[in-house]
């Protein structure tokens, strides 16, 4: 992990996420090993006695190894072409699979509500690969933090975005 903690306001939406998150009957939590992803959820896991368990596949997607100006257009740009990718960075679709391998051990697990904490672009392109419509403006218009439930009945999945700040 990072050692950056979390700014006062970070904490903060740390506590009103358990607060919204308790009565959810969780009974797994995945975080990813990055600093922020594991800080926000900690308070939840400490409250409900639950290890966070931390997966590497749940890093944020790296666009660039290379800082750019133009990094929004650039992101823009992999979700209308899932194979694009920029050096040293990797595609929405090699992104989006190594999330999905792990939602896809999580539906075989015996845990029934598991909270999967993450970044933004790999969360929006794991609700892409379940509905096609999400793209690069509901990235844009996700808050922090943001939680959506995603739900299957059979193997049919259904989204739905349950915090509201």
């Amino acid at each position: 992990m990072c050692s950056d903690s979390l700014s006062d306001l970070g904490l903060n939406q740390a506590n009103n996420l358990t607060e919204f998150l308790i009565p959810k009957n969780v009974d797994y939590i995945i975080s990813s090993p990055y600093e922020r992803a594991y800080r926000t959820i900690s308070p939840l896991a400490e409250r409900l006695g639950i290890e966070i368990v931390t997966d590497n596949r749940l890093t944020e997607r790296i666009l660039s190894e290379k800082n750019h100006p133009d990094w929004r257009e650039m992101l823009r740009q992999t979700y209308y072409d899932l194979d694009l990718y920029y050096e040293g960075g990797e595609s929405s679709n090699v992104a989006t699979h190594r999330v999905i391998t792990v939602v896809k051990e999580l539906l075989n697990s015996r845990f029934e509500n598991i909270i999967i904490a993450s970044h933004g672009n790999l969360i929006s392109l794991l609700l892409k690969y379940f509905d096609d419509r999400i793209g690069y403006k509901e990235w844009e218009n996700l808050s922090n933090p943001d939680v959506f439930h995603l739900s299957f009945m059979k193997d049919t999945p259904n989204i739905e975005r349950i915090w509201t700040d």
